[in-house]
């Protein structure tokens, strides 16, 4: 296995925004790991591994109109939607020469950065949002337990510019 995986997070900006949700054929999301199942929807299950580096980058359909991720929470047991009690995950977005984030624990949390300038202030400056990555390290998590995250996405700016998803997940062997 590797030692990094991949995940890519497509968006129809126009659909989504359209129809309010990254449901219906909005959302598209894919990896590079060698026994994920879902590939090409929003319920993505990544199978990962202890101490294996993660990253979540967004692409556009709509080359006009940008597309972030705007956050990860990792759900817990209870919580429903990512409205539950959460601890720093960290997660965090980086630049793409920025290196990898610094150990996601991936257990019941949020993310930590958003990729404009995180939390205090410190943290990569968005220059480029095609750069941008959400990288994490795998925690020791229960082997075959679905760790299931809420996924924001941020297109262009607005009321209702920013959706999310909760169906995605990662998985240990």
């Amino acid at each position: 296995m590797n030692p990094k995986v991949n995940i890519v997070v497509v968006v129809d900006v126009i659909g989504a925004l359209s129809d309010g949700t990254l449901l219906n054929g909005n959302l598209c999301m894919i990896d590079d790991g060698e026994q994920s199942t879902g590939q090409g929807t929003p319920e993505l299950c990544t199978v990962v591994r202890p101490g294996q580096v993660v990253t979540w980058s967004a692409l556009a359909v709509d080359l006009q109109t940008p597309v972030e991720i705007k956050g990860i929470t990792f759900l817990g047991a209870d919580a429903e939607d990512g409205d539950g009690d959460a601890e720093a995950a960290g997660a965090e977005a980086t630049d793409a020469g920025a290196g990898a984030g610094a150990g996601a624990d991936g257990r019941n949390g949020q993310s930590g950065q958003n990729g404009r300038g995180g939390r205090n202030g410190h943290g990569p400056e968005r220059h480029n949002p095609e750069l941008e990555v959400w990288s994490g390290v795998v925690p020791q998590l229960a082997p075959g337990v679905a760790h299931q995250y809420r996924l924001e996405v941020q297109m262009y700016e607005g009321e209702h510019s920013t959706l999310h998803i909760a169906s995605s997940a990662l998985m240990c062997q």
